[in-house]
């Protein structure tokens, strides 16, 4: 896809909600699929948070991407469409399944954690004054004390 100019999804959003998209064509390219979207006289490709062009890997991905945005009608030029080229190019992140693993982890546990907080408050037992608390535990600490010193 060789269009420098681009079009980004906040403003494709509010160009579908106008009527003004006469049209898209989804583009094959090594390694996945861009969009050019045709309003006016004008034809943007549609741009990536952080890159020139966005490119989808899965075709399925992009068509429900699409169907989101509104757009149900649109042509397809797969002529240079190749699906290993850019998954060869793209770097691996052996860290993402450790990190991923730690993610989830940590999500469990936070899930795990406010359900015991959320059983505590819901405890339909009186609460115990902190001054009774503290005179119980230094009665506890003496009598363990006397023990060890038997």
């Amino acid at each position: 896809m060789a269009t420098s100019e681009t079009i980004d999804h906040h403003t494709l959003t509010r160009l579908v909600e106008a009527g003004a998209v006469r049209g898209a064509t989804v583009i094959g390219q090594p390694g996945g699929w861009g969009v050019v979207i045709q309003y006016g006289t004008t034809e943007r490709a549609i741009a990536a948070k952080r890159g020139p062009v966005r490119v989808w890997r899965r075709f399925e991905t992009l068509a429900n991407y699409l169907k989101d945005m509104g757009l149900h009608r649109y042509q397809v030029d797969a002529a240079n469409y190749t699906a290993e080229s850019l998954t060869d190019s793209t770097p691996k992140r052996p860290d993402a399944s450790e990190r991923m693993k730690r993610a989830h982890d940590a999500a469990a546990y936070d899930e795990w954690f406010r359900g015991r907080v959320q059983a505590s408050r819901d405890d339909p037992r009186p609460s115990i004054p902190n001054d009774q608390v503290k005179a119980d535990f230094a009665k506890r600490r003496e009598a363990l004390r006397a023990h060890a010193a038997k």
